[in-house]
């Protein structure tokens, strides 16, 4: 580590190189400078202590998909679902970036550790970065500093992550991962998912590489906890788009008649699942992150109780807008509060500019979410009962509906689709496949990810079930028809059912789908239309779709598994 280092501190010339120990004085005096320098704006100390707004270049507030590589040896192997560099070319390219650029700045070095310091499921990282931003960041979101340098001295492997924001210059922007070399090299760029390279980059573009040759997943997938009234607690894993509802279903609160019953949710994780079969077979997950950075429009008191009493102190948020009293604000915070500051620095003209970015974050300590599950710092991992995909669909696809096996789970994950959002810089609102969520973050062939995937089912493993749901059907006045948030413990409650062989299912073509009687809709009124199309199947529809999944399919050419090829066609002679 010394040796790569001091050959990083030849490259790129700081003035000075600082080893972070993740230490609160550490911290405090880092807080200090960027106070000092205008990077940090202390927020209101009576209403948010500790917490601090972080303004970034307007021009860099998303992920950059096409300035993201993926460089292996073989294109084919980065697939089509990855922008490609031969890794010569790309190193060349990133360094001659690199050369010189920290003059005038600290070069900070931050060791740290994705997944509890002491899980054999966990991986060790360092970031090299002249952005005390990131190191802040990376302190609440990762396991950072000493133990996990000890870790790293012990182990001797560990990712090698490069960052400097450069000149911040769109046109001197790139991602690159070498996933053969567990290598990121990230240039001209401070937003969180291109600079946190613990974050999108490690925990999943280089994990899902590692993951798939030591026979592991590495998901972009929430973790939560259910505790029935009974006492028995399951967990679930669910994949969602960003901006689609992750953070909300993992911090749920049950509706009032379920917390009466005595219904629980814990939080393991919000965004990163990494699941290995245990001695038993079945599937155990840790979330390999230590934080939450969580998008903030639309976080309010209805939609995220959780996420909002998690944010009252010791929080950095990103983007956002301010109040006269020094207090954060964002679009939908419901607060009745007013903004007089936009996320740019300028007074607040809603003709203008929303107050805060559509993908404005904030950055914060998963121990301070009321939900928090002490099981997220269990070295074993916790057992997941099921998986759920899930998307952002206006039509066609019900509210739920259960896979019958595992390569048919596997088939719906990967024909997954939903409307993009504005964590993705391009437009918003137009449908793509986005296989797992893992369009943007898997560091490999999506070919050989569905076959990684398949493998899973060799008979020995006992595999959870695999489930699909929709929150975001909308009826023929463009409204929503099913009222989200604390109601989808309705949905999982049906699962876990189906799970322990308790709840009963229509069979269709698609899945099985819950009658109308199978879930508890005490409380929830869903007019004719509602029902009809949550919990309908139109055959019509689905033929397009099975036709557009085969299509899609066959864009990865002969590495695409059979195995998947045929369930597709299994299901659609099924609808005709």
């Amino acid at each position: 580590m010394n040796a790569w280092v001091a050959e990083v501190a030849a490259l790129t010339r700081p003035d000075r190189v600082h080893w972070c120990d993740g230490s609160d004085a550490e911290n405090a005096e880092l807080v200090r400078r960027m106070e000092a320098d205008g990077t940090l704006i202390r927020l209101n100390e009576q209403t948010h202590p500790n917490s601090f707004l972080h303004r970034s270049d307007p021009d860099d507030v998303a992920r950059v998909e096409h300035l993201t590589f993926v460089c292996t040896p073989e294109r084919d192997d980065a697939g089509p679902n990855n922008h490609w560099m031969a890794p010569a070319e790309a190193h060349a390219k990133i360094d001659a970036l690199f050369d010189g650029c920290m003059e005038g700045r600290t070069m900070y070095v931050i060791p740290y550790c994705m997944g509890p310091i002491d899980s054999p499921l966990s991986r060790c990282g360092v970031e090299i970065t002249d952005s005390p931003y990131v190191v802040a960041n990376m302190r609440i979101m990762t396991r950072m500093g000493a133990p996990a340098l000890a870790r790293i001295e012990k182990e001797g492997s560990f990712v090698k992550g490069l960052h400097s924001t450069g000149e911040l210059d769109p046109n001197r922007r790139f991602i690159m991962h070498f996933p053969a070399e567990l290598t990121i090299k990230s240039y001209g760029s401070g937003y969180g998912g291109n600079a946190l390279l613990g974050k999108k980059c490690h925990a999943l573009r280089i994990a899902s590489y590692q993951a798939r040759s030591e026979g592991w997943l590495a998901e972009h997938m929430l973790i939560l906890g259910i505790t029935n009234p009974q006492g028995e607690t399951h967990h679930i894993a669910a994949a969602f788009p960003s901006a689609c509802g992750k953070t909300n279903l993992a911090m749920l609160i049950p509706p009032e008649g379920y917390l009466k019953d005595g219904w629980k949710i814990t939080t393991v994780g919000d965004d990163i699942c990494w699941m290995r079969p245990g001695k038993d077979g079945r599937l155990y997950a840790i979330n390999p992150e230590a934080g939450f950075f969580g998008v903030a429009p639309g976080t309010s008191k209805k939609s995220n109780p959780n996420a909002l009493a998690c944010l009252q102190r010791d929080a950095i948020f990103t983007n956002v807008g301010v109040t006269a009293d020094n207090q954060p604000w964002w679009e939908g915070i419901g607060n009745g509060l007013t903004p007089v500051t936009d996320w740019r620095g300028e007074p607040y003209d809603a003709d203008k500019r929303p107050a805060a970015h559509p993908n404005s974050r904030f950055t914060v300590s998963a121990r301070s979410c009321p939900s928090y599950s002490p099981e997220a710092e269990n070295p074993e991992g916790v057992p997941i009962s099921a998986i759920v995909f899930g998307g952002r669909r206006a039509s066609l696809v019900p509210l739920v509906f259960e896979a019958r096996d595992w390569t048919h789970g596997v088939l719906v994950g990967a024909a997954m689709g939903s409307e993009t959002t504005a964590a993705a810089t391009g437009a918003v609102g137009v449908m793509r496949r986005d296989p797992m969520a893992m369009k943007p973050f898997c560091g490999y062939n999506f070919a050989d990810y569905f076959s990684h995937w398949l493998s899973f089912d060799n008979g020995s493993n006992k595999l959870p079930k695999i489930f699909h749901v929709n929150w975001f059907r909308k009826g023929d006045d463009g409204t929503f028809l099913w009222p989200g948030f604390g109601d989808n413990l309705r949905v999982l409650e049906w699962m876990i059912g189906r799970v322990k062989g308790e709840a009963g299912a229509v069979e269709t073509p698609i899945g099985n789908l819950p009658a109308a009687g199978d879930l508890n809709l005490d409380g929830v009124e869903l007019g004719e239309e509602a029902r009809a199309k949550l919990f309908g199947f139109e055959r019509d529809g689905w033929k397009a779709e099975f036709d557009s999944i085969g299509e899609y399919l066959d864009t990865y050419g002969p590495r695409m598994p059979q195995a998947l090829k045929d369930e597709q066609r299994r299901v659609v002679e099924s609808l005709d």
